[in-house]
This record gives C-alpha cells, structure tokens and sequence, in this order.
C-alpha cells in the first residue's frame, strides 16, 4: 500500500511540473527570446558602408515549397538579389526530405527531385558563392546504405548546378577550405562521417581535427567560419529539450499528429534521448565524442565562428569566446528552450547572414519572412582584414583508415 501512495505521489508531482512546463512554454513559445545582457541589441546599428563579403546561412531546407510560394526561398532570393557577387550562400546540410536522393527508381524520387530542384533554381540565380554540405537526412537518415544516397546528391548537384561547391568531395570528412574573400575563409567538415553508420570514406577519425588546428593557427589573422551539419550547443530536441507535451504524447516526436496519450512512462523517451541519446542526438556516444574533440580546437581560437542546422530553429550562443549558430529552419520550425547559454533563439523559419566589413567588423543579423528584424549583434573579436594565405580550396580526401 504504501508503494502505491510513493507511486501515485511521484504521477502527481510529475504532473504539476508537466503543467507547470507547459504554461512557462506558452509565454514565450514561437517568440524571439534575447538574454537579458543583449536586450539593447537594437540601438546598435549596422556601419553605414557596404559589407566586404555577405554570409547566408540556411540549414535544413528539405521540405520546401515547390509552388514558388516557399517564405524562406523568396526570402533567400531577396537577399541573394541584394548581395550580389559579393555573397557566399552556404546550405548547411538536410537537403532533401526524407531520406535525401533516392535511386532514379525509387517511389519517392519524383517528390524528392521536386523539392531539390525548387532549391537548386533559386540558388542557380545567385551571382556569389554557392556551398552545399550533407546532413544526416542526405546520407538516408544515416542508414548503411547512406553514402550512396550521398553520392547521388551529389552527383545531382554536379549536373543540375556545377557551379557550386558540394563539400567535403564524396563524403570524406574534411576539413576543405574555401577563401571567401581577403580576411574571410570558410572551413567545411563533414560531421555526419563521424555518425554514420555503414560503409564510408576511409580516414583516421582524428587527423581532421588535427588538420583543423593546423588551419586555424595559420589563419589567425582572419575571421573564420567553421561549417558543419550537427550543432554544438542547442537548447532543442538534438540538445535534449523537449516539450511538456512531448512527455504525455512521446510519438510526437516521431510524428507531429501521434497524439497517443502515455503520461509518466512517456518521460522515458525524452530520458532515454537526453541521456542515452538516438544516433541524431549529442547524447549519443558517436556524436558526444566528435563533439568533445571539435570543441577542445574551437575554444583554443577565440573569435571563430561555427555554424550548424540540424535542429529546426534560430539559436546563437557566445561561449568561451566563440560564437555558434543553429540554422535549421529553413523549411520546418521545432521547439526550442530558452535561456541557459543561449544569447538568441527564436522557433520560427528563417537564416543567419553574417556581415563582413572592410574594417574588420563582423555583424549577424538575423532574417525571416515577414517579420522586421528581431536580434542582430556585432560578433568579437574584430578580425584585421589582410590578403589570405591560403589557396581558394583545399581538400583532404586521401586519409589512412581507421575504425576510430
């Protein structure tokens, strides 16, 4: 008897945190949250000259419209328009939803073209820079078979739009370095090596971080930005937060309509991906341990900047330092959580454009569609802009195998 009152006690405690959760979610949900230190954002304004050099970044734009009327790909054609040549347009990985590139004889194929195709023209009009990366959903949701899927996009691209960078080549994990312009270089890795499962590029699991220590000493003396697929720092789902809803309906994760009621064990899920983690998660020991080792470099060079989708929302953390960026609301919004380390984070589509001036001032600004700007900030340190030191591309491709 008594185990049941220690029981129904803990349903109900549980139960009044849920809906206390709940409430605390519906006051700030869907509304851009700015840590208090940053409330003054907007009475610093941008410099009155033209940038040197335009960033947009846009994670996760697999799902878009096909019609012409996308929000986010007009919104990207508006900015493209208003850049011009002197724009990089980095696309940071889940290309195409589901599952990435099907075979040609796939049922899923014609839906999957059609979606990439709505991406490829609005990028195929772009005078700058194009830079494709993979995510997880382009390597088949990180299934065996993924890298071949991985291959068919790319070689799409290669057809369909040759004039863009799809890195790393072939799905090796990196680094590759793009020069952007005088006192901006770019430096791609391919997170989604370190999480796939099945067959891949041969490499050692640690020389690319080690080559990208070699890069970032070289290239002190200019601002850099560091790209990848899965986040850093995420106050989201991949970062384990979830809503009070999702621990009552747990499925919703899986799919948003699977309202089956499972209230106390659907905490279990949540739990399980917080602590233990899907492949997908930063719990999960593959994505913890490529974590823990890019950080360890990241933080060794104050100023550089990291950007990422994978979670679909705007989220920007100033930590030790760096600066990193969740850009994964390019086609689908999710919840994320205020507050913690979080500078900014908004549940809303959109993308982060990074500003960079002669003077060596860097600015992000924050876009979305049909809204006036809500946080735009001035990244430190400033980077002196300087000619570069390196090649326009550099790739390692050619690494010893490993099975680390």
């Amino acid at each position: 008897m008594l185990l049941l009152y220690v029981l129904g006690a803990a349903a109900l405690l549980l139960m009044g945190w849920l809906l206390w959760r709940y409430w605390q979610e519906r006051q700030y949900r869907r509304r851009p949250y700015v840590a208090p230190a940053y409330n003054n954002w907007a009475q610093h304004q941008l410099p009155t000259e033209q940038p040197l050099h335009r960033v947009a970044l846009l994670g996760d734009p697999g799902a878009v419209a096909t019609d012409g009327t996308d929000p986010i790909l007009n919104l990207l054609e508006s900015w493209q328009q208003e850049t011009g040549p002197a724009g990089t347009v980095i696309i940071l990985g889940d290309n195409v939803y589901p599952t990435g590139m099907p075979a040609p004889e796939h049922p899923g194929r014609a839906a999957a073209e059609a979606r990439f195709n709505s991406l490829l023209a609005t990028l195929g009009r772009f005078a700058g820079n194009v830079v494709l990366l993979s995510g997880n959903h382009d390597w088949n949701k990180g299934r065996p078979d993924g890298w071949e899927y991985l291959r068919r996009q790319e070689a799409y691209v290669r057809e369909h739009l040759p004039k863009a960078h799809y890195l790393p080549v072939d799905g090796h994990p990196g680094p590759v370095t793009l020069q952007l312009t005088d006192g901006l270089l770019l430096i791609v890795l391919n997170t989604q090596w370190w999480v796939q499962t099945g067959p891949r590029p041969a490499a050692d699991a640690k020389e690319p971080f080690r080559e990208l220590r070699r890069l970032l000493e070289a290239n002190r003396h200019q601002r850099v930005v560091v790209a990848g697929h899965h986040p850093l720092y995420s106050n989201a789902l991949h970062g384990g937060k979830f809503t009070a809803k999702q621990h009552v309906f747990p499925l919703t994760t899986v799919h948003k309509q699977a309202y089956v009621p499972l209230p106390v064990i659907g905490s279990l899920l949540p739990l399980y991906r917080r602590v233990v983690g899907a492949a997908e998660d930063m719990a999960h020991p593959r994505y913890r341990k490529m974590r823990r080792r890019l950080l360890r470099v990241l933080q060794d060079f104050p100023g550089v900047i990291y950007a990422a989708g994978h979670d679909h929302n705007l989220q920007y953390f100033n930590y030790k330092e760096g600066h990193y960026l969740v850009s994964g609301s390019g086609s689908k919004t999710a919840f994320v959580q205020k507050g913690g380390r979080a500078t900014f984070v908004h549940e809303y589509k959109g993308f982060f454009s990074l500003d960079v001036y002669a003077q060596g001032e860097t600015w992000l600004r924050t876009l979305e569609p049909a809204q006036s700007e809500v946080f735009r900030l001035r990244l430190e340190p400033k980077v002196p802009v300087v000619p570069a030191s390196l090649p326009s591309l550099t790739a390692l491709t050619q690494l010893p195998q490993s099975s680390g």
